[in-house]
């Protein structure tokens, strides 16, 4: 029996309807212009945020690298921008322990070469003793700069699981802009493009159709077992590690949490 795109009977379960080309063209037609105005918004938003205030704070404030105490200022490379991803830290805890969330974030962010051509640079920051960090760097294969900023205040230290932006006018520093929770997501290209594919991320908040697979709480698929199943058990980790060279499955993870 022949059917047509638009028979009932092609209809296939927890999938979108099948229909012609001609309609699904109307129906996209018809979503880009919606598209276009949360562009514009979003061009609307930069533009707000490029008028904001800053704030002056001790460029020469000394943070902790491979190469020792160095000054905050040294964080720019010769260049006016810098963004940071201040990266949470869990003293003590095995590598596999430390924050899925974050990992992710760094993880999408392994070159700046692009920011670089623009005179931005940028950096990771987090709280951990430099001697942990470094063998943590080593494990995961980071390029990019990382610092500890153990024991400093705002806007060097401080909270953890932030974007922030700075700003260099010679030896004088400024902060220009953070953000934290989704706003981090602007790193991580893999849910904007998850967010374009039939089922998205696959998380219960989400606003889908009757019949869609059932989701999952937020970022479920951040940490995974070795045989790559999405869980925050015993033997799980962030999903990257699992791509480092010698990586086997672990007993026990020590402190970990969920900071999506």
């Amino acid at each position: 029996m022949k059917t047509t795109p638009s028979d009932p009977a092609t209809a296939l379960p927890g999938r979108p309807p099948v229909v012609a080309p001609a309609t699904w063209q109307a129906a996209r037609d018809e979503l880009l212009v919606r598209e276009k105005a949360h562009t514009r918004e979003g061009d609307a938003l930069a533009a707000a945020r490029r008028r904001l205030p800053m704030v002056e704070f001790d460029g020469t404030v000394e943070v902790v690298g491979p190469d020792g105490s160095v000054p905050f200022l040294d964080l720019f490379q010769g260049r006016d921008e810098l963004v940071v991803y201040k990266h949470m830290w869990y003293d003590g805890a095995p590598h596999q322990g430390q924050c899925e969330g974050c990992t992710t974030t760094a993880w999408h962010l392994k070159d700046a070469v692009y920011l670089n051509a623009r005179g931005v640079s940028f950096a990771v920051l987090t709280t951990g003793r430099w001697d942990e960090v470094a063998s943590y760097v080593a494990f995961m294969g980071y390029t990019q700069p990382w610092y500890s900023v153990r024991d400093l205040d705002e806007p060097v230290g401080g909270a953890m699981g932030y974007l922030a932006c700075f700003l260099r006018d010679g030896d004088r520093s400024f902060l220009t802009y953070s953000t934290t929770g989704r706003g981090n997501e602007r790193v991580n290209g893999s849910l904007g493009l998850l967010d374009m594919t039939p089922y998205g991320r696959g998380e219960a908040w989400e606003d889908n159709p009757d019949g869609w697979p059932e989701g999952r709480h937020a970022c479920w698929s951040w940490r995974s077992d070795a045989d790559g199943n999405a869980t925050w058990g015993p033997t799980s980790r962030p999903v990257p590690q699992w791509t480092r060279p010698g990586v086997t499955p672990v007993e026990t993870l020590g402190r970990h949490g969920d900071h999506c």
